[in-house]
């Protein structure tokens, strides 16, 4: 994907090198900190957002993607077994809200996160294995008409 020179993204912030990850890490890609940078990013990070700690268990959906997390037939889970689908929710509603209120129409995301991923995220098993799909903040923000793609399909920045 390449973006206009001239267009505001809601860009992930473990990309842009905010140690926001299940693992207090950040996931830093150098096109990210320069968008930053240069003001044409806004930063979310719907897990924190959504009021999960970090550092914090890993989470994958069970029984579906973000789609099915929107309507009901799939939830968030951690490793532990805890159900953080409500979390991962209020995190997509407010990265959403970042995205309207910065009037960005562009979304990139972590790949293969249940929040972020774009197209693939891990299938629930905590086993590595991808299922196609998209995460819930992917999924909502698709919904609403934004256009979403994952760090791995940038080019030209």
């Amino acid at each position: 994907m390449r973006i206009p020179a001239d267009e505001l993204v809601v860009l992930s912030a473990c990309l842009a090198g905010v140690p926001c990850t299940h693992e207090a890490a950040a996931n830093t890609r150098e096109w990210a900190v320069s968008l930053a940078a240069v003001g044409r990013a806004v930063l979310v990070c719907p897990e924190v957002a959504g009021g999960l700690p970090t550092p914090r268990p890993p989470a994958e959906i069970q029984g579906g993607d973000g789609t099915d997390v929107l309507e009901g037939r799939a939830r968030v889970l951690d490793v532990d077994g805890a159900d953080i689908t409500a979390e991962y929710l209020l995190g997509a509603r407010a990265a959403a809200a970042v995205a309207e209120n910065s009037g960005a129409r562009v979304a990139l995301l972590k790949a293969r996160s249940p929040s972020c991923g774009c197209e693939q995220v891990y299938n629930g098993s905590f086993s590595g294995v991808l299922r196609s799909g998209d995460g819930v903040t992917a999924a909502f923000l698709r919904r609403r008409g934004m256009v979403v793609a994952s760090d791995e399909d940038v080019e030209g920045i």
